[in-house]
């Protein structure tokens, strides 16, 4: 099977997809180009494994050699950038979060052959414009690097609440956190740990962003982490938490939220976007959302602009604080989110790649 890849391998949410589908085309024994987006190939976060960023290192040395243009192409990216391709038959893998394509967008994406989303609302979207070309394919558990740790992580019984992602309106942190505070601050039963550091800005911008969500409050459980960089650690980070509240409004899957509830801890979702990809009743305590907001933020979205336009979807305070309540309740009645666990088997790297495969068969 003839077929090269064009995908990030870095530390971020995308490099983090990436590697997981490369270690299972590395498990199959197959042998593509890779073409690496971005400066490097980056596998710091990964736990050391020689033979397999032996055989990363390989396919990227052999790409300009051996490519074809007539093989089909893989690429995991941004729509903005998916224009250009290595391939007259490019499959893009892609992850979309608000909720008017424009017409940039929708011309990129039936320029591809195919273009893959992680939630079922993505490709509604695009479908109702005349973009047909979609599918949908969920992502994994990366059992590589997460699992459960059945450890105790605090010297008290407090219920532990985790934020997680990197600061943005968006993901409505600013507001989950403010809520959150005006309920639970000063309760020592109950703490806040937020790992929400952007690393597209400077250390002292994030401290800004800190400063500006707190106020001039400083309750002493609520507590901000600063970037993680290796897997490992954030395992550690994710584990410690009884509760992840996952409350973005626009979200092509979530992973760290995934991963979470697939580890057993319980979660307060907001009942949209990608996250109804994997989060039910079963699973969850959900929110259903009140309306929408332009998410319009001077940093990521723009309004105007040729990518990126829309509306996020929003929430009412007092229902997020119901749902944080009921959650602890499920906290307190077992510890272990034991439908959550079944994510783990449910959403496989495996599946996720298995299907990306089908797809590029069907342009070869």
């Amino acid at each position: 099977m003839d077929f090269s890849l064009n995908l990030p391998i870095n530390s971020v949410s995308f490099g983090q997809v990436s590697t997981a589908i490369l270690r299972e085309i590395y498990k199959k024994g197959l042998q593509p180009c890779i073409f690496p987006i971005g400066d490097r190939v980056d596998l710091s976060t990964q736990e050391e494994d020689a033979d397999f960023a032996s055989w990363v290192n390989s396919g990227v040395t052999k790409s300009f050699n051996s490519h074809s243009r007539s093989n089909p192409i893989f690429k995991l990216w941004h729509i903005n950038g998916s224009m250009e391709s290595f391939s007259e038959k490019q499959i893009l893998y892609t992850f979309y979060e608000l909720d008017q394509p424009t017409p940039t967008e929708i011309n990129i994406v039936k320029n591809n052959a195919t273009v893959i989303f992680s939630s079922n609302e993505s490709v509604d979207s695009f479908n109702t414009y005349g973009a047909s070309n979609t599918a949908m394919i969920p992502l994994g558990f990366d059992s590589v690097n997460f699992e459960r740790k059945d450890k105790k992580y605090f010297n008290d019984d407090r219920i532990t609440f985790n934020l997680v992602g990197k600061f943005e309106k968006r993901k409505h942190h600013q507001k989950v956190i403010q809520t959150w505070v005006k309920r639970f601050a000063g309760d020592k039963k109950y703490f806040l740990q937020c790992a929400i550091y952007n690393n597209f800005v400077s250390q002292e911008d994030n401290q800004k962003i800190t400063n500006s969500i707190m106020q001039g409050q400083k309750p002493f459980n609520v507590n901000f982490f600063g970037f993680m960089a290796k897997n490992s650690l954030y395992n550690d980070f994710l584990n410690s938490g009884d509760i992840i509240l996952s409350m973005s409004g626009g979200e092509g899957w979530g992973l760290p939220e995934f991963h979470s509830v697939a580890m057993g801890k319980h979660a307060v979702v907001l009942n949209a976007s990608g996250y109804k990809s994997w989060a039910n009743e079963a699973n969850s305590i959900l929110v259903n959302p009140n309306g929408k907001t332009p998410a319009y933020d001077g940093m990521f979205f723009h309004e105007g602009q040729p990518f990126n336009q829309g509306n996020i979807y929003d929430f009412d305070p007092d229902e997020f604080v119901h749902a944080c309540e009921q959650a602890i309740k499920k906290v307190e009645e077992n510890k272990v989110n034991e439908a959550g666990l079944s994510l783990q088997d449910d959403f496989t790297y495996e599946k996720t790649t298995n299907l990306i495969l089908e797809e590029i068969k069907k342009v070869q």
